[in-house]
């Protein structure tokens, strides 16, 4: 038909915003974080997405990505994400690749919601209306006392009853401290709220066999990437003996990867980040897949592109409110939601699409692209 919306243009912006203090998990240490961001328009409709990667990916949106776009249908979202794919055939798929085509989705999502009038989760079709999450951060670069207020921020102030530190300090090299820090969040939280560890990789088998024991005497429930998830043999082996979750998958970029990762048993919980794997599109598909397979999907970091897609997914556990990540959507736009009592409620508001708006002056100084 020839009155139906098509996309129009494609644009896109970088932000660098550096960190509020040094920080590092068990294999990477970074100081700053960048968001590039992606723009569409339908005549007067514009609708917003991002993606959390280097500055290049917006070069590859602009020059693979915009003119396989460009002109199709707006409404037709798994199409356009579907000649994204067969347009990076030659430039590699995983990593960004993958991250700019998740970027492209997510804002051809919320551009199509916000031409219909709708929150994306009632364009999508809600399973919930409440999304529970978990305060992430932890860092191993964190002192006693950082680590302490970051919880009781989480868990005092906001009232979230579940929170995640990271452990596998120097690729696995400080176990001691390790320990340390869990025994300290535990005492810092309380027996009331769940407490998750994520080492990154950061471990070889034996070590997180030999871990689980006190890990479990801390009140653990929630164990990522012991191992690598590349090492599905040794992950899934990890799984069938440590008495807590063992959960991954936030480096998936392909709907196969999750696959692997399922049929492999090598997850009680499926991770995805809907910033890497391919959109909402394809992290729809991945819930799917784990639901299937009688599994739940946690939404990895980046809340603010989560929310919505999240309360559409009946497996879903819960959503990662990653500090960094906050921090920065806080920064970068206007309606942000709030996790007060532990849960988010998208589209609560009626606002259309994802609910979001660029904070221009905000945003204005940390950009880079």
């Amino acid at each position: 038909m020839s009155d139906r919306p098509t996309i129009d243009a494609l644009d896109t912006a970088v932000y660098t915003v550096p960190t509020d203090t040094p920080e590092a998990d068990g294999t990477l240490a970074w100081d700053r974080t960048t968001l590039v961001l992606v723009t569409t328009r339908s005549g007067t409709t514009t609708g917003l997405g991002y993606t959390y990667a280097p500055a290049a990916t917006a070069d590859l949106v602009r020059e693979v990505l915009a003119g396989t776009v460009t002109g199709r249908p707006a409404f037709d979202v798994p199409r356009a994400n579907e000649e994204m794919l067969r347009a990076v055939r030659n430039a590699g798929l995983p990593g960004v690749a993958a991250q700019a085509i998740s970027a492209v989705d997510i804002a051809l999502w919320d551009l199509k919601a916000r031409l219909l009038g709708l929150p994306l989760v009632h364009l999508l079709g809600a399973a919930r209306d409440e999304v529970p999450v978990y305060g992430s951060g932890g860092f191993t670069t964190y002192d006693a006392e950082r680590q302490d207020r970051q919880l009781r921020d989480w868990t005092q102030e906001s009232g979230i009853p579940r929170v995640k530190i990271k452990i596998g300090e120097s690729w696995g090299r400080r176990t001691d401290r390790d320990l340390e820090r869990v025994d300290r969040a535990r005492a810092t939280i309380g027996d009331a709220a769940e407490l998750y560890v994520d080492a990154n990789g950061a471990y070889t088998g034996g070590q997180a066999r030999r871990l689980a024991g006190p890990l479990a005497a801390a009140g653990v429930t929630w164990f990522e990437e012991p191992v690598s998830s590349d090492h599905l043999a040794t992950l899934a082996d990890l799984r069938h003996r440590l008495p807590m979750d063992v959960t991954a998958g936030e480096y998936g970029y392909t709907l196969p990867y999750f696959a692997h990762l399922i049929d492999a048993g090598a997850v009680d919980c499926l991770q995805a980040d809907v910033t890497r794997c391919g959109g909402i599109t394809v992290w729809l598909r991945a819930a799917a897949l784990a639901h299937a397979h009688g599994i739940d999907i946690s939404g990895h970091c980046a809340p603010a592109a989560h929310a919505h897609a999240a309360a559409a997914a009946p497996g879903l556990r819960h959503l990662e409110w990653f500090h960094d990540h906050v921090r920065i959507e806080r920064l970068i736009f206007d309606g942000v939601l709030d996790p007060s009592g532990g849960t988010v409620t998208p589209g609560a508001d009626g606002a259309p699409g994802l609910g979001l708006s660029l904070a221009t002056e905000r945003a204005e100084p940390y950009r880079v692209k």
